[in-house]
């Protein structure tokens, strides 16, 4: 039944309006839509340090890594990759000071590794995909993924108050570790420094703070090998 008083042209004018009411109704549906639940994850955003740095150590082995800093913090990728390029680069202590390893910089793929400076939460899902579980409180390494936890490296660990040189040589310097095929370790001793491959987060037990993994006469700085279901994270 027709509506009283509407004409043919009335009718296909009263159709147009509604068409375009359709249009301007799924349009708005269109702005406001979002690929993702309210309660879903949202996507993780990081930004790749540019530029690169110089080689680290003579060994014929050369790791390559990228640095990343998580989008919206304080600290940028720039600054994030200076200090992981200052305790790579220490190749009186660190890992290149063994001879089995060097390192360099680069702001592309492809790489040996990517290391990652993101939130807890964000720490959290990176590591979580590979069933480490870091609690929102340490850092991580799989995959080729180095990724370090904001928290960490801003409010350091009981261990290291007022040292955040050490303690950042330490975060790198263990996760590292891990992409290079070590395993963690117990304290060896009593007043010894405590090896970067200890879970010095969970207590020194005994050890003094440490977090190069060689000391100053080039020995490389371990103790006892703890077996492989207690080396993650």
């Amino acid at each position: 039944m027709r509506a009283p008083g509407l004409g043919a042209l009335g009718g296909r004018a009263g159709y147009a309006a509604v068409a375009l009411a359709v249009v301007a109704a799924v349009t708005a549906g269109l702005l406001w839509w979002k690929p993702w639940a309210d309660d879903a994850p949202k996507p993780l955003a990081f930004t790749t340090a540019t530029g690169g740095s110089a080689r680290f150590g003579t060994a014929e082995k050369l790791y390559h890594y990228k640095v990343r800093a998580e989008n919206g913090l304080k600290v940028s990728p720039e600054e994030f990759a200076a200090e992981v390029d200052k305790v790579l680069g220490d190749t009186r202590r660190g890992w290149a000071a063994g001879g089995g390893w060097a390192f360099q910089r680069v702001a592309a793929d492809p790489v040996d590794f990517t290391v990652y400076l993101a939130t807890p939460e964000s720490t959290d899902r990176i590591c979580g995909q590979y069933g480490l579980d870091t609690g929102g409180w340490v850092n991580c390494a799989a995959n080729r993924q180095v990724v370090i936890n904001l928290k960490r490296w801003t409010e350091l660990s009981e261990f290291y108050v007022g040292q955040s040189e050490e303690y950042h040589a330490l975060a790198v310097n263990h996760e590292v570790g891990h992409i290079l095929g070590q395993g963690h370790v117990e304290c060896p001793g009593p007043g010894a420094p405590a090896p970067v491959m200890m879970q010095q987060i969970k207590g020194l037990h005994g050890c003094v703070p440490n977090g190069r993994p060689y000391g100053q006469d080039g020995a490389l700085l371990t103790g006892p090998l703890l077996p492989p279901a207690a080396t993650a994270p």
